[in-house]
């Protein structure tokens, strides 16, 4: 198998684990403070299959795969039932969190486990130093290899994920952590703008490089932790 098919199925899989755990990460927070309606839907759930949307979760990916651009997109909204929150407008901002924190969690694991395996394995050292840079990588004989790309694409996936939701348009997670920043006025004016918010930001992904301005630095950062001190 290619090399290059062999990183974008590990980018799918790595895809749709990374918005599974984030949307299982808003159910389950909803849940804690006070609403069990996504976790009656079964949203608190590593299947995929639960979390799918067809533009977010296939349409953009698949573009994304075929253009080799970075893997943007996001699954179905996770239903949040305000009136049945303790404090609406900070508990509302922290279930948004939570998707992104989760993702950063995952990202920070896979380092561990690179960094773990840059210790113990030699092709492992050389496969992540190509990963971020510092050489060619080939496939080779080592299982390492496959290994290494794996834990990688979790890396990466996860990182852009969490930037990527952190942007503070509807009906992206960012949205609601600046609705809860803002004063009363402000924010029903910034709410009001939700009804076009994924036309908005589709036509932002098309049209402008702001996206990969604020992913690249957070790469980079954890690009960065992988590297020996010598380098």
């Amino acid at each position: 198998m290619e090399f290059s098919t062999l990183e974008i199925i590990f980018q799918i899989i790595a895809f749709l684990f990374a918005i599974s755990i984030h949307e299982s990460a808003h159910a389950w927070s909803a849940y804690q403070l006070g609403d069990d309606t996504a976790s009656l839907l079964g949203r608190i759930s590593l299947n995929p299959i639960r979390h799918i949307d067809p533009v977010g979760t296939i349409l953009l990916p698949l573009m994304a795969a075929i253009t080799h651009v970075p893997l943007l997109g996001w699954a179905k909204p996770t239903p949040v039932n305000l009136l049945r929150l303790r404090n609406r407008i900070r508990d509302n901002a922290l279930i948004a969190a939570a998707g992104p924190i989760s993702n950063f969690l995952v990202a920070s694991v896979a380092v561990i486990l690179l960094l773990l395996l840059r210790t113990f394995s030699t092709e492992a050292a050389q496969a992540i130093l190509s990963l971020v840079g510092f050489g060619r990588m080939a496939m080779g004989d080592s299982i390492m290899t496959p290994l290494v790309l794996l834990i990688y694409s979790f890396m990466v996936v996860n990182v852009i994920l969490a930037i990527f939701n952190l942007f503070p348009i509807p009906p992206l997670d960012g949205s609601h952590v600046l609705e809860a920043l803002l004063p009363d006025r402000a924010r029903e004016m910034y709410s009001s703008i939700g009804t076009y918010g994924t036309l908005l930001l589709l036509v932002i992904l098309w049209q402008t490089n702001i996206f990969g301005q604020m992913i690249y630095p957070a790469l980079n950062f954890f690009n960065s932790l992988l590297v020996p001190r010598s380098f």
